[in-house]
C-alpha cells in the first residue's frame, strides 16, 4: 500500500510526461485523466442545475383548513395528494405503508382502459401486495383473496376493487385514528398555526 501512495504522489510532478496507468481513480484529482475530466463535468452539471433542483423541491403545500379537514374526514385525507404524503409518513412509521400504496395501486388500475396495460398492472398489484410470498403484503380475507385468485384468468381493471375497500375500511377504522392523534399530524398543524400568527 505504501509503493502504491508514494508512485501516486511522484505523479502530479510529471504533468508533462504522464507515465501509464499514473493514478488510482485520481483521488488527489492532480492529473487530467478521463476519470477526473468527467468528475469535473459531473460537479459543473450539479451545479447548473442546483437551482432547478431548489425550484423543484417549493411544492404546493396545504393549508391550514385543508389540514384541519383532514381530521374531520378520513376521505379528504385520500382525495388529497398532500393528505396522502403525510398519511404515508404516518404509515410508515407504524410499517403499514404497503396499505396505502396498494390502495394507491389500485386507484391507477382502474384507470386504465389498455388490455394489455390493464393484465400487466393487475399481475404486478398480486404479486407485490396479494402474493403470500411478497414482503409487501397486504392484509385479506380468504373470501376476498380467492376472488382475486380466480379473476387472475381474466385480469379486469376492477379485479381488485373488494379487496381495495377492505383496505380502505382498514385504514380508516384502525390507522386513521392513530394518525390524528400522532406527532406527525400535530406537528403539521401546528407549524401551519404559527404561520398564521402575527
Amino acid at each position: 500500500m505504501r509503493k502504491r501512495q508514494q508512485g501516486h504522489i511522484e505523479g502530479p510532478h510529471r504533468h508533462d510526461h504522464p507515465r501509464p496507468n499514473t493514478c488510482c481513480l485520481c483521488w488527489c484529482g492532480c492529473c487530467k485523466c478521463l476519470w477526473n475530466e468527467d468528475r469535473r463535468e459531473r460537479s459543473d452539471r450539479q451545479t447548473c442545475t442546483k437551482m432547478d433542483s431548489i425550484e423543484a423541491a417549493e411544492e404546493p403545500h396545504p393549508t391550514l383548513d385543508e389540514v384541519i379537514a383532514w381530521s374531520r374526514s378520513f376521505e379528504m385525507v385520500m382525495h388529497s395528494p398532500d393528505g396522502r404524503d403525510v398519511f404515508r409518513e404516518f404509515l410508515r412509521s407504524e410499517y403499514s405503508e404497503e396499505n396505502l400504496m396498494f390502495w394507491i395501486a389500485c386507484e391507477e388500475l382502474k384507470k386504465e382502459t389498455n388490455p394489455s396495460a390493464i393484465n400487466e398492472k393487475a399481475r404486478i398489484i398480486y404479486e407485490d401486495y396479494v402474493s403470500i410470498l411478497s414482503p409487501k403484503e397486504v392484509s385479506l380475507d380468504s373470501r376476498v383473496r380467492e376472488g382475486i385468485n380466480q379473476s387472475l384468468a381474466e385480469p379486469s381493471s376492477i379485479m381488485y376493487e373488494e379487496a381495495q375497500l377492505q383496505i380502505y375500511t382498514l385504514m380508516h377504522r384502525d390507522s386513521f385514528p392513530r394518525f390524528i392523534s400522532s406527532s406527525i399530524y400535530r406537528d403539521l398543524l401546528n407549524s401551519k398555526r404559527a404561520c398564521l400568527d402575527p
